[in-house]
C-alpha cells in the first residue's frame, strides 16, 4: 500500500518508528518489540537507517521491513539515507526493497560522522529524493522536517525554502522531528502553508519516561523544553515510578490536543518499548477512532 493513500482517506494517521539496534548480537530486540505491538492499530510502521553509521542496522532495515508487511500486516516504510551510501548503494537498496514488496521510503541526509569522512551520494534528501523517483516512480517517498529548524540551516524559513525542494523533488508527506510543544508545531504548520507546502505533515512524538532519555535526546535533536514539561522532569527526576507515569501522562496531553487541532498524523518514537508504544496507544485510541469514523 502506497502510505499517501493512508493520508488521503484518513483525517489523522497513528504511525510508529522501531530501530533496528547497533550491535548485532542485539539484532532480536527489534523483533521482540514488533511482537510486543501485535494487535495495536497502527497504520504504519518507520523503520530506521544506519543511525550512526551502523553497518547492522542498513543490513536489517529491509530485512525488518518485510517482516512488517507479512508477518504483521501492516505498512513499512523503510529510511533510506544519503550519507554512507554511493548510488550503486542506493540502487541495490531499491531493488531489494522491490522484491521483496515494500513501496514506501522516507528519504534522509542522515546523520554525518563525528569524524573522518563517508561515503554520500548526494549532499540533502531533496536529492536522494529526486534520485528514488528517477530511478522508480512507483515508489512513495516521504520526507522529514523540523518545526525549530534544521541544525543545518541559517534559520526556519532558509529550512522552510529547503523542504519546499524537498516536496517539489517527490515527497508526498513529511514527520516532523520530536518537540515537546504544540505551539511550535502549530506555528510551524501555518508557516509551511504560507510557503506553499501542502502536503500531510505528521507530529513526531517520543515519550520521556526515563531521567537517562532527557540530556541525551535534547542534544541530539535540538528539541526545546517547555516550561510546564521542565516541571515535570525536575520534580522527578529522582522519582522513577513517578516520573514515568508523568512522562506518559505529558505525551497523551500533547497527542489528545494535536488530534483536536487537526494534525494530519501523529508518529511515536518508541525507542522500541513496547509498554510505553502500548500504554501511550491505548489511551489514545478513541480518539482517532473518533476524527476517522466519519
Amino acid at each position: 500500500m502506497n502510505i499517501k493513500h493512508l493520508y488521503d482517506n484518513k483525517k489523522t494517521v497513528y504511525s510508529m518508528e522501531v530501530f533496528p539496534p547497533k550491535k548485532a548480537d542485539s539484532v532480536e530486540t527489534v523483533y521482540n518489540t514488533l511482537y510486543g505491538l501485535r494487535g495495536l492499530p497502527i497504520d504504519f510502521i518507520s523503520v530506521t537507517y544506519g543511525a550512526g553509521g551502523s553497518q547492522v542496522q542498513k543490513d536489517k532495515t529491509a530485512e525488518i521491513a518485510s517482516l512488517i508487511k507479512k508477518e504483521y500486516g501492516i505498512e513499512p516504510l523503510s529510511h533510506l539515507t544519503c550519507v554512507g551510501s554511493t548510488k550503486e548503494d542506493i540502487k541495490a537498496t531499491l531493488e531489494k526493497l522491490k522484491e521483496i514488496g515494500v513501496q514506501n521510503i522516507l528519504a534522509l541526509r542522515g546523520d554525518m560522522p563525528a569524524e573522518g569522512e563517508c561515503e554520500m551520494a548526494f549532499p540533502h534528501a531533496s536529492d536522494l529524493a529526486a534520485f528514488i523517483r528517477e530511478c522508480d516512480p512507483s515508489f512513495n517517498v516521504a520526507g522529514a522536517c523540523y518545526p525549530e529548524c534544521h541544525v543545518d540551516a541559517a534559520n526556519l524559513d532558509e529550512d522552510i525554502e529547503n523542504l519546499k525542494k524537498k516536496v517539489d523533488a517527490g515527497v508526498t508527506h513529511l514527520t516532523t522531528q520530536l518537540f515537546f510543544d504544540n505551539e511550535i508545531f502549530y506555528s510551524f504548520r501555518e508557516k509551511v502553508e504560507k510557503a506553499g507546502i501542502t502536503v500531510p505533515i505528521a507530529a513526531g512524538i517520543m515519550p520521556i519516561v526515563k531521567k537517562t532519555q532527557i540530556e541525551r535526546t535534547v542534544s541530539m535533536c535540538g528539541a526545546s523544553i517547555p516550561t510546564r514539561f521542565a516541571r515535570i522532569i525536575s520534580k522527578y527526576a529522582d522519582a522513577p515510578e513517578a516520573l514515568f507515569q508523568a512522562g506518559l501522562s505529558y505525551t497523551i496531553d500533547q497527542i489528545t490536543d494535536l488530534v483536536a487541532n487537526d494534525a494530519r498524523g501523529v508518529h511515536l518514537y518508541t525507542m522500541n518499548n513496547v509498554e510505553v508504544a502500548r500504554k501511550v496507544t491505548e489511551a489514545t485510541e478513541s480518539l482517532f477512532k473518533s476524527v476517522n469514523k466519519a
